[in-house]
């Protein structure tokens, strides 16, 4: 575990949501498919484990980070020059994000479970809304629990994608998009719908290749 990480978790564990990072399985995951995009935005990229694969894997694309503690924000800065790290909560500085293509892909590490009110219902509006922009949008979450990270704003859709069992603890990995985007199946439900099902084991048989 990283200091700076040990330290914001200290000053606020209920915005943080874990007691560890991510692991690099679980940035790799969240990062699959971010080349089909034109702009990234990450919002909590913490110690910055995920914008390290969303860089690595699509290291021309745009790249939005948000992150709420102005150290692990300083430090993104650093490591990330090409990105436009913003520290602050996401959802009082959405007003930078007016300008995004079509294609934009929303990557998010909030641990929405250990939220407040106050912080979810603000934040989930901004991402509706971008989404709502534009159908080919996503927006990729991870949880710790075997069900949707929060109720999904009317005409959008969850789908659980995959489960990542070298994570501590294994997480899974949700997109919500436009309820248009899945068809041949109620993707609502915490197995998905057989397509994405198929991809899902489609990747663990790459993964074990």
């Amino acid at each position: 575990m990283s200091l700076s990480f040990f330290k914001h978790w200290l000053r606020g564990p209920a915005t943080v949501g874990a007691v560890a990072p991510s692991s690099r399985c679980l940035a790799d995951a969240m990062a699959d498919g971010v080349e089909a995009f034109e702009a990234i935005v990450e919002v909590g990229a913490g110690t910055g484990v995920v914008t390290d694969s969303l860089v690595r894997r699509h290291p021309s694309a745009r790249l939005i980070v948000f992150e709420l503690g102005d150290q692990l924000a300083a430090e993104l800065r650093g490591r990330f020059p090409h990105a436009h790290v913003i520290g602050g909560a996401f959802h009082k500085n959405i007003a930078v994000l007016q300008d995004l293509p079509a294609k934009t892909i929303i990557v998010s590490g909030l641990p929405f479970r250990s939220l407040s009110s106050g912080v979810v219902e603000p934040t989930v509006a901004a991402f509706a809304d971008l989404l709502y922009a534009d159908r080919a949008r996503r927006l990729v979450q991870f949880t710790y629990q075997p069900r949707v990270p929060f109720a999904a704003p009317v005409g959008l859709r969850w789908c659980r994608i995959k489960t990542v069992w070298l994570n501590a603890p294994p997480a899974s990995i949700w997109y919500l998009s436009s309820k248009a985007n899945w068809r041949g199946g109620d993707s609502s439900h915490p197995g998905g719908s057989p397509l994405i099902l198929q991809h899902d084991m489609a990747q663990r048989v790459r993964s074990n290749r």
